[in-house]
């Protein structure tokens, strides 16, 4: 569903047609969850983060000014909730790893070494397994510092914009460019990181059936 047909769909809430809250709920469910999914870490909380937010959204409709910025509305609806969540689920990290962990290393004279992507022209063609790629992705993500993550599954999953993602996170926008940049640069690493494995145990595989 394009951002113009979810405008659509909010006019016709708040206009009461009964008719919009099904497609409504259907659209926005699976949305949710693989935020909360994502942020949460865990199943069970984040289905509770979906239902809550879909609850908050409804009995709050009418506060919606802008129809258009729906979709920016329900997210900081349920960034509010999985905080909460979060705050007293048992499933909660005890710490949140520095993103210096995800970034490549330093040198020894302390510049940052450049992250060298492999060459996947380079890889076997089984390599190019949507679902592996996938979940090599959705991992990446998650297991990125939270106020990383929440940046680039608002901006770059959910293509929120620039501005939406800022209000959202109660964020300058300049500080929405930069932690968007430094995690698209940790999961561009892990990925990496994922090709080399990948390629590398695919090449050694081909050797074995071939010996």
């Amino acid at each position: 569903m394009e951002r113009d047909d979810e405008t659509d769909l909010a006019r016709q809430l708040i206009a009461g047609q009964p008719e919009a809250f099904d497609r409504f709920v259907e659209h926005f469910r699976a949305k949710v969850f693989h935020y909360s999914w994502m942020m949460c870490r865990n199943r069970e909380d984040a289905e509770e983060v979906a239902q809550e937010t879909l609850l908050k959204v409804f009995e709050n409709f009418d506060h919606l000014r802008e129809p258009e910025r729906v979709r920016a509305w329900v997210f900081r609806i349920a960034k509010n909730a999985c905080l909460t969540k979060r705050r007293k689920s048992v499933f909660a990290p005890p710490r949140e790893l520095s993103l210096d962990d995800f970034l490549p290393a330093t040198g020894h004279d302390g510049e940052r070494l450049k992250l060298q992507i492999a060459d996947w022209s380079q890889l076997p063609d089984g390599r190019m397994l949507q679902s592996e790629m996938r979940n090599a992705l959705g991992q990446a993500i998650g297991e990125l510092p939270e106020n990383y993550r929440s940046v680039i599954l608002l901006r770059g999953v959910e293509e929120l914009s620039t501005e939406e993602t800022a209000q959202i996170l109660d964020l300058p926008q300049d500080v929405v460019k930069t932690r968007l940049h430094r995690a698209r640069l940790a999961v561009r690493k892990k990925l990496d990181e994922f090709l080399r494995t990948e390629g590398s145990a695919q090449v050694l595989a081909g050797r074995t059936g071939g010996g």
